[in-house]
């Protein structure tokens, strides 16, 4: 899918600037989180583009990895990053990066040209076998398609055994016990399809549709309304217009709302479904404070179970 705008800098001989147009939140992005310190005799590096696939290389390596998650921030609107010489430094020191493909964190591939390392990288949208169908663009946020994050489980553990070959037996333990999460996940998913199957939502970006799909509802937002929001462009006037009606003809039982980003139009639809008494489930593209990769996605389920009771 193309994103928002991608554009690189060089600002001056020692740093490396890479900046996505943002879609909305002004808020900065902080630096790269530091890498884990090793434990235990940790011998390999990882370079996460955002700290929902730093947490699974957690999940599954355990104290064998040095982790870094280049974009941390959950207040920050992730098409927006600026790369620092740290994050320069660590992607070409490390022997696994985990990207997430698909438009979404092009900044990785460009920067990894620049590093002149040779890691093992796992684009995450190539794993998930997902394109663009049906002259719809492809939905890049596939961490919220838990078949998809089973196979990264897969993937990520082969990659961390070929560079950490001792650790070998840990990682495919992790592996499977993590997995066996996901699909108590995906038992959820199915129970919330038997109750609520074809009931109509909106969002305000495609962020969590693998999610609402799963659960058997139905998207009624117009694609107008979603590409504009993501493209960061105005929507146009009729298209804000359908997309308000949906709350003010009950067409839906929930909004998806992109905490992450934000805007005047958006906000109208908030405000519309607020007035409405439609339930506002937020959403973001990175992990919240205090969360994991598996408490978050139970708490976005939890939300969605509330809103359709």
């Amino acid at each position: 899918m193309v994103r928002r705008g991608v554009g690189w800098r060089a600002a001056g001989a020692l740093s490396l600037a890479m900046v996505l147009a943002a879609c909305g939140s002004s808020s900065p992005e902080r630096p790269a989180a530091a890498p884990a310190s090793p434990a235990g005799g940790a011998t390999v590096s990882v370079v996460a583009s955002t700290n929902v696939y730093g947490d699974i290389v957690k999940q599954i390596a355990g104290d064998r990895a040095a982790i870094t998650s280049i974009i941390s921030s959950p207040d920050a609107d992730p098409h927006s990053y600026e790369a620092n010489t740290r994050t320069q430094l660590e992607l070409s020191k490390a022997k696994v990066v985990i990207e997430n493909g698909g438009g979404y964190d092009d900044f990785v591939d460009t920067m990894l040209k620049a590093s002149g390392g040779a890691p093992k990288v796992l684009n995450v949208v190539d794993i998930s076998g997902r394109t663009a169908t049906g002259g719809k663009e492809l939905n890049e946020h596939v961490w919220y398609d838990f078949p998809t994050v089973q196979k990264l489980a897969d993937q990520l553990a082969a990659a961390l055994a070929e560079a950490d070959p001792a650790g070998a037996a840990t990682f495919a333990a992790n592996a499977t016990a993590f997995q066996q999460k996901v699909q108590q996940l995906q038992a959820r998913e199915a129970a919330i399809k038997a109750a609520h199957t074809g009931v109509g939502v909106a969002v305000t970006e495609p962020v969590p549709l693998y999610m609402l799909e799963a659960c058997g509802l139905v998207n009624k937002t117009p694609g107008e309304f979603s590409e504009a929001i993501e493209e960061g462009t105005d929507v146009p006037a009729n298209v804000l217009h359908k997309t308000l009606d949906l709350f003010a003809h009950k067409e839906v039982a929930l909004l998806a709302y992109n905490e992450q980003t934000k805007g005047p139009q958006t906000q109208k639809v908030l405000n519309a479904a607020k007035a409405a008494n439609v339930a506002v489930v937020p959403v973001t593209e990175t992990l919240p404070d205090g969360k994991d990769y598996l408490s978050w996605m139970n708490s976005n389920l939890t939300a969605i179970e509330t809103a359709l009771r």
